[in-house]
């Protein structure tokens, strides 16, 4: 019921299928583990916790990705350029490059919003943040994201992405 939507949102963070069905795996994991040992108690907030069990598991692989990065003296950039899966569709890689230039909460609220499917009810709950500050903030990540796009795409003389 849920795998898609944290499937989609490990691959917008991650860049690769493989890595992103590799965490995507490891969630579910943990999540039978926790709630088979007695580590979880139902409150009615299920897929919140599902997606923070998530969202730590994608931080904690761009934490050793960049620590690799930097051993290697190589970027993150690099490591996806590598996966040819990823070259598939340009508009995809546009629009992948658009978020990495956004700060990490701007990409957070996007992608929990619309890689998982999120309502902001849920976001709220998940972050523990008003939801006028997610609305806003949710509004103002659009709006910077538009904006690198259309730039881009000013830059490279494409027409902007609508």
């Amino acid at each position: 019921m849920y795998s898609r939507r944290v499937f989609a949102m490990a691959r917008s963070r991650l860049g690769s299928t493989d890595l992103a069905e590799e965490i995507t795996q490891s969630v579910f994991v943990t999540v039978a583990r926790k709630v088979t040992g007695g580590e979880y108690e139902e409150s009615g907030r299920f897929e919140a916790w599902l997606f923070r069990v998530a969202m730590n598991r994608i931080r904690d692989e761009i934490r050793r990705q960049r620590r690799s990065t930097v051993e290697s003296n190589g970027h993150i950039g690099d490591l996806i350029a590598q996966d040819p899966v990823e070259r598939v569709d340009e508009r995809f890689g546009v629009l992948r490059a658009a978020l990495e230039e956004l700060s990490e909460r701007d990409r957070e609220i996007i992608e929990l919003r619309h890689h998982g499917q999120l309502s902001f009810r849920e976001i709220a709950d998940l972050t523990g943040e008003p939801m006028g500050t997610l609305l806003a903030r949710h509004h103002r990540a659009l709006r910077k994201l538009r904006a690198v796009l259309e730039s881009d795409a000013s830059e490279n003389e494409m027409e902007p992405l609508r």
